[in-house]
């Protein structure tokens, strides 16, 4: 109850006169008088104002569910607002003045202003922020978005791991298992062969939406053309977001486009325990949450899904080919695309991406698994990381590795964390040859390459962290690429024929001037998330190093 209440406590502070006034004069914030019943901010909307209350109440509701539900209500010296209030995406929440009441009204580059002039202010609304966003994820009155779909659907599926990798509230309804669900698609006039669909409040937004189309309706995609950035980052997962932070608080102009969501790789973990300065550990969602928050604070631009299509040069810029036929053009470029796992070469496995085999492993994928045994294939942290995970969600957890030893490519406080779990399974030597099942997955056939022995499980759901492939396939041949596809930098690029400067290339500079390399996709780096954060940093400072010679 104490750490509620503390919660509680930061997500509602009460700002004094002083403080209300240092905020009105940072901004340049409008006052308004509003009428009772009056809504400032409705569910919904897209770029919408931040307002503190200097008299009279402002109601926020909840209008996910059959009724509005009172969230809280602000008072004199209260601001309204949460995480979506910077991030771009549409607002979760409605408000609504109670009585007639005073508020100052702030537009989002005046928020952003204070943010980064009024450092103490600063760290009570960023504070506040990011507690209501979680108080709203653990409220189970909360509906947020809500998702109509078969847990059997891999376009069910894609909707619902899109939205939980970049972090939008919404609730799944499952047409197998709800009892709701007959109700719901009378009251949206659907049947079930329209989904998955999605809805916002009584509102039908969309049937079977492509990811780009989704993200246009929630507001995470956002258009860059029509300016020179100085610094495009291509990639938005550890690397990438800590560029955009130093970058855009460095004063660049700071792009960064992701293919699907921010945090790559390290976002779906879900416990990173050798991260510095987090000795009880972090998910990879609230790594990547807290390093989002911190480049929209300081105004870099983050536009989801924008997948980088082909790379040019022209005038010396960097020309960016994207989904949509934009282009986007930087005066210097940095490829953080990182890797992704590779796809199980299993007889029938085709028919089963999104519908029992899986290369995440997080509370979205984990709903599949309750009272079922689970597989996990791989013989890395992220596969470790992913049984010990799972075994909290399954009744059972089969590890399987290649090899005869389990300490060859994993670290020894999860070698024996999972020792230590009893439902977890190590088969070593053993590879998955088969996979049955009728529209989604029921078992798989396994076999140990040492004895030759078969065995099969009964199994919903597989998890894949087999090895990576670098994302470098959109790049043209003067940035150069090792025979694994990953990106060559600094000194292993310093006699390529492509290398035009009077200079050494800088530790992460490519082949081609202006354009770095940071990250798992840089051949030679260290596969760490702290690793790829220094580099991201790093990357940085030669940017500037670079943008001087211009």
């Amino acid at each position: 109850m104490a750490n509620e209440h503390t919660l509680q406590s930061i997500a509602f502070p009460v700002l004094d006169d002083e403080q209300v006034a240092q905020i009105a004069g940072c901004t340049g914030g409008t006052p308004r008088r509003c009428r009772d019943g009056e809504t400032l901010v409705a569910t919904g909307d897209r770029a919408f104002h931040f307002f503190v209350v200097k008299s009279g109440a402002v109601e926020i509701l909840n209008y996910g569910g059959e009724e509005p539900k009172t969230i809280t209500v602000h008072h004199k010296g209260q601001f309204t607002g949460e995480v979506s209030q910077l991030t771009g995406a549409r607002a979760v929440f409605t408000a609504v003045a109670r009585g007639d009441c005073e508020v100052i009204e702030i537009s989002g580059d005046g928020l952003r202003h204070v943010l980064n002039q009024c450092p103490a202010l600063s760290d009570i609304i960023l504070q506040a922020f990011v507690a209501r966003r979680q108080l709203l994820r653990e409220s189970p009155d909360f509906v947020g978005l809500r998702v109509i779909g078969s847990r059997y659907s891999a376009d069910t599926f894609r909707v619902r791991d899109f939205l939980t990798r970049n972090r939008i509230l919404f609730t799944w309804t499952d047409l197998e298992t709800d009892p709701q669900v007959d109700e719901l698609l009378k009251e949206f006039g659907i049947t079930a062969a329209d989904t998955p669909v999605v809805a916002c409040a009584h509102l039908l937004l969309l049937r079977n939406p492509s990811n780009e189309r989704l993200a246009d309706e929630v507001g995470i995609h956002q258009q860059l053309e029509d300016t020179v950035f100085d610094l495009v980052v291509v990639g938005a997962g550890p690397a990438g977001l800590a560029a955009a932070v130093y970058g855009a608080s460095e004063g660049l102009k700071t792009a960064v486009l992701d293919c699907n969501s921010p945090g790559g790789q390290a976002g779906s973990s879900m416990r990173i325990e050798n991260y510095l300065g987090f000795p009880t550990g972090l998910t990879g969602a609230e790594l990547t949450d807290r390093a989002t928050l911190q480049a929209n604070k300081f105004g870099a631009h983050l536009s989801i899904p924008t997948a980088a299509h082909h790379l040019t040069f022209e005038n010396g810029y960097a020309v960016l080919d994207v989904a949509g036929s934009e282009t986007i053009t930087a005066k210097c470029l940095l490829v953080a695309t990182g890797a992704q796992y590779r796809k199980l070469a299993v007889d029938g496995g085709e028919l089963f991406e999104g519908r029992g085999i899986y290369y995440a492993a997080t509370v979205a994928e984990a709903t599949f698994c309750h009272g079922c045994t689970a597989v996990v294939v791989g013989g890395g942290n992220s596969a470790g990381q992913a049984a010990v995970f799972l075994a909290g969600h399954a009744d059972r957890v089969l590890l399987l590795i290649r090899g005869d030893d389990l300490n060859k490519n994993m670290s020894s406080y999860l070698v024996s964390r999972i020792e230590q779990t009893p439902n977890i399974e190590l088969l070593c030597n053993t590879t998955i040859q088969k996979m049955l099942g009728n529209g989604h997955l029921r078992a798989v056939e396994m076999v140990n390459g040492a004895s030759g022995q078969t065995r099969t499980e009964q199994t919903p759901a597989v998890f894949s962290f087999i090895g990576a492939t670098p994302l470098t396939s959109w790049l043209p041949t003067e940035v150069e690429r090792d025979a694994k596809g990953f990106v060559k930098t600094g000194s292993a690029v310093a006699g390529s024929a492509w290398w035009d400067a009077g200079r050494a290339p800088f530790l992460l500079e490519t082949s081609r001037r202006g354009v770095f390399a940071a990250g798992d996709v840089r051949a030679g780096s260290v596969k760490r998330v702290a690793s790829a954060v220094g580099e991201g940093a790093m990357a940085v400072q030669f940017v500037h190093e670079y943008l001087k010679e211009m």
